[in-house]
C-alpha cells in the first residue's frame, strides 16, 4: 500500500499530457518575473499572466519560438531559452516582443534555419546582450544573426564552431562593449574585423587556434584574454595613442620571449604562463632550432626594454616557462610589482652580475614553487624588504643557522654573498616575511634559530622525509606563528617550543608515539595527527576550550587510555 501511494503522484503526472495541463503551476511566479527552468516544457508557456518583464526557459524541450505561442507579452525585457532544443525563430515571435533587451539562447541548434532566423533577428532593434554561445554556428552564421543589431552591448559567440572573423562581421554593432569568441576554431582574423568596435571593453579570444596578433589596434580595450592559443608573436600596433589595456591574458601558448609593449601604460595584470619563455634578458636569441616565420619580427629591437612601460603592472604570472635565472635588473621597473610568480621554472640561480646597490623591488607575494634553486643569498632578500608571503616548495633549500642571541646577525663580508660555502639560505631576520612554504625541499634538518627576527605567520615544512628538528628550531616564532605544518616527515619525534598563538597544526603522516612537549601552551584550534603511532592524546585537556577540528586516523589507539575522548 506504501508502494502505490509513493508512486501515485508520478502516476497522475505522467497522465497529464504537457499540451493540456497548465504550464504556470510548475513555474516560480512573481507578478513580473517567472522562472520555469527545467520543467520540461515543449512549447512556450502561453498560459501565463501579463506584465512578465523577466521569463527563465532554460533547460527545457523547447524546439522553436513562434508568434501564436506568444501573445501578451510585450512587456518582457528579458528572455532566457538556453539549453533547450531551439532550431526555428520567427519573425512574428520575435515581433512580439518589441521591449526585449537580453535574449539568451545558448546551448541550442540555430545552426539549423540561420537564414530564415538570421532574418527574424533584423527585428531585435533594442536586444542589448546576446547569447549564441554553443549552437554550432560557423563563422558567415554568427555574422548573419548579429548583422543588425545595431544597440548590442554584450555578446557571446562561444563554444561554436568559426574558423576566422570576417571583416564585415560586426560592422552594425559600433556599441559593443564585452564579446565572448572564445572556444571557438578562430585561426585567422581578417584586417579590419574590430575597427567599427570604438567602444570595446573586454574581449575573450582564448581556446582558440590563433597562431599571430600583429598590428593589434585596440587601444580602448580594458580586458584581452589570448589564453589556450598558438600564439608565437604578439606586438602593439606602431602610434603614439597610449592603450588603456588593464588585464592582459597570454597564457598557454608558444610564446618564446617577453611581449613588448611600450603603450600598455595601465596594466595592471599580466598572465604569460605556461608559454616557452626562457630568458627574460634583452637581446636574447630565439632558441636555433625555431625561427619564427614573420615579417613583423623585422622591424623589433631587441634592445627595447620590453618592461620598460609597465610601470603599474601588480600581478605578473611567468610560472611554467624555461626559464633559468631570476634576474633582478628585468624587474626592477616595475615599480607598482606586489605579486610574482615563476613557479614551475628551471630557475638554478639569481642573476648576481645584474644586481647593484640599491636595486629593491616592491613583490609582496613571491610564489617559486617547483624550480632547481639551492640556495637564496642575503643579499636576495635584502632586495625584497616588503616580501610577506613565499612559496619556495619543491627546490632544495637548507635553512641556515641564525646566531639566535645576535639577533641573527649577518655574516661578515660582502653583503652580496649568502652564508658561508653558499649551502645555506638564510630565513632569519626578513622583517616582513608572514607566510613561507618550504615543503619539499629534502631539508634533513632544521636549524636552531632557523626563523629568528622573521615574524612568520604561517610555516610549511611538509614532505621533507626524515626530517630532524634541532632544539630551538623554531625559536623566535613563539608570539608569531598561528599555522605549522610537518605533515608527511616520516619524524620519530618533533622538538617544539612553547607556541602561544599556535592554532592550527599538522603533524599527519610521522611516526610520532608522543605528541611534543611544549604543545600545552599552544591555543589550537586544529589539529591533525593521522597516521602516526599514537596511543592516546596527552595534552588535549589543555585545549578542551579552544579545539575545534581535530583528525585522528590511522593510529593504534589504546583502548584503555581514552580519557582524551572525554575532554
Amino acid at each position: 500500500g506504501c508502494f502505490l501511494l509513493w508512486l501515485l503522484p508520478s502516476i497522475l503526472r505522467a497522465r497529464a499530457s504537457p499540451e493540456t495541463r497548465p504550464s504556470s503551476p510548475l513555474c516560480q511566479q512573481s507578478p513580473t518575473k517567472v522562472s520555469c527552468k527545467g520543467v520540461g516544457l515543449r512549447k512556450f508557456p502561453k498560459e501565463l499572466g501579463q506584465g512578465i518583464k523577466y521569463l527563465e526557459l532554460s533547460n527545457n524541450f523547447i524546439q522553436n519560438l513562434s508568434g501564436s505561442n506568444m501573445p501578451g507579452f510585450g512587456q518582457l525585457e528579458y528572455l532566457d531559452v538556453c539549453f533547450n532544443q531551439l532550431e526555428s525563430v520567427s519573425a512574428s515571435a520575435l515581433a512580439e516582443l518589441p521591449r526585449l533587451r537580453s535574449l539568451l539562447l545558448g546551448s541550442n541548434h540555430l545552426d539549423r534555419n540561420y537564414l530564415a532566423n538570421g532574418e527574424a533577428f533584423h527585428l531585435l532593434r533594442n536586444i542589448e546582450v546576446l547569447d549564441l554561445s554553443v549552437n554550432n554556428l560557423e563563422s558567415h552564421m554568427a555574422s548573419w544573426y548579429i548583422s543588425n543589431l545595431t544597440s548590442l552591448r554584450v555578446l557571446d559567440l562561444s563554444g561554436n564552431t568559426m574558423t576566422k572573423l570576417l571583416a564585415g562581421t560586426f560592422r552594425n554593432s559600433p556599441r559593443l562593449r564585452q564579446l565572448d569568441l572564445s572556444n571557438n576554431y578562430i585561426m585567422e582574423i581578417q584586417e579590419g574585423a574590430f575597427e567599427p568596435l570604438e567602444e570595446l571593453e573586454v574581449l575573450n579570444l582564448a581556446l582558440n587556434s590563433l597562431h599571430c596578433i600583429s598590428g593589434f589596434s585596440l587601444t580602448q580595450l580594458r580586458v584581452l584574454n589570448l589564453s589556450h592559443n598558438a600564439l608565437e608573436l604578439f606586438s602593439e600596433e606602431e602610434g603614439a595613442e597610449p592603450y588603456l589595456l588593464r588585464v592582459l591574458d597570454l597564457s598557454h601558448n608558444r610564446l618564446l620571449s617577453f611581449p613588448e609593449l611600450p603603450r600598455a601604460h595601465d596594466l595592471t595584470h599580466l598572465n604569460l604562463s605556461s608559454n616557452l619563455i626562457a630568458s627574460l634578458l634583452p637581446g636574447s636569441p630565439h632558441p636555433r632550432e625555431f625561427v619564427l616565420p614573420y615579417k613583423e619580427m623585422q622591424r623589433f629591437n631587441r634592445t627595447v626594454r620590453p618592461m620598460a612601460a609597465l610601470t603599474h603592472v601588480a600581478d605578473l604570472d611567468l610560472s611554467n616557462n624555461r626559464l633559468e635565472l631570476f634576474p633582478f635588473s628585468f624587474f626592477h621597473g616595475l615599480g607598482s610589482l606586489h605579486s610574482l610568480s615563476l613557479a614551475r621554472n628551471c630557475l638554478q640561480d639569481v642573476a648576481r652580475e645584474s644586481v647593484t646597490n640599491g636595486t629593491v623591488l616592491s613583490v609582496r607575494s613571491l610564489d617559486l614553487h617547483s624550480n632547481a634553486l639551492r640556495v637564496l643569498p642575503r643579499w636576495f632578500f635584502d632586495s625584497l624588504p616588503r616580501l610577506e608571503s613565499m612559496d619556495l616548495g619543491s627546490n632544495s633549500l637548507q635553512p641556515c643557522e641564525s646566531q639566535g642571541s645576535d639577533q641573527g646577525r649577518d655574516f661578515p663580508g660582502d653583503s652580496h654573498t649568502s652564508a658561508p660555502g653558499d649551502t645555506c639560505t638564510p630565513f632569519y631576520n626578513v622583517p616582513r616575511l608572514k607566510h613561507l612554504s618550504l615543503s619539499k625541499n629534502n631539508i634533513s634538518r632544521l636549524q636552531p634559530h632557523a626563523f629568528n627576527g622573521t615574524p612568520l605567520l604561517s610555516l610549511d615544512l611538509s614532505g621533507n622525509r626524515d626530517l630532524s628538528m634541532a632544539t630551538g628550531a623554531l625559536a623566535g616564532l613563539e608570539l608569531s606563528l598561528q599555522e605549522l605544518s610537518l605533515r608527511d616527515n616520516q619524524m620519530d619525534e618533533a622538538a617544539l617550543p612553547c607556541l602561544g598563538t599556535l592554532r592550527v597544526l599538522d603533524l599527519s603522516g610521522n611516526h610520532l608515539s608522543l605528541l611534543p612537549t611544549g604543545l600545552s601552551c599552544s591555543p589550537l584550534e586544529s589539529l591533525d595527527v593521522r597516521n602516526n603511532n599514537l596511543q592516546a592524546l596527552g595534552a588535549v585537556r589543555s585545549w578542551s576550550h579552544s579545539l575545534r577540528a581535530v583528525s585522528v586516523a590511522g593510529n593504534p589507539w589504546s583502548c584503555c587510555s581514552l580519557g582524551w575522548l572525554d575532554a
